[in-house]
């Protein structure tokens, strides 16, 4: 364990950030799923705000910027797809 109080307080904040980046990697993690399962319109209406949840894990720094890109690519190419065959 840490002896000197700027380490005692950097351990604090690093349990803090790793539960907040946690609960936003989770959350995130649900809406894609709901994205993915939803239905033509509902899922394009729902894209803008799962890709701004994307967004903010990158600039957060819970995910890569470039795994970011790849997701919120991957989504719009599935939601396009799905409007397309209808």
């Amino acid at each position: 364990m840490a002896n000197h109080t700027a380490t005692k307080k950097h351990a604090r904040q690093a349990l803090k950030r790793r539960d907040r980046n946690r609960y936003y990697g989770k959350t995130t993690r649900n809406a894609i799923k709901e994205l993915r399962a939803a239905e033509g319109k509902d899922a394009k209406a729902s894209l803008p705000s799962v890709e701004s949840m994307i967004d903010k894990l990158a600039k957060r720094g819970v995910i890569h910027r470039k795994k970011a890109a790849n997701l919120k690519s991957k989504l719009a190419r599935k939601i396009n797809a799905d409007l397309a065959a209808k």
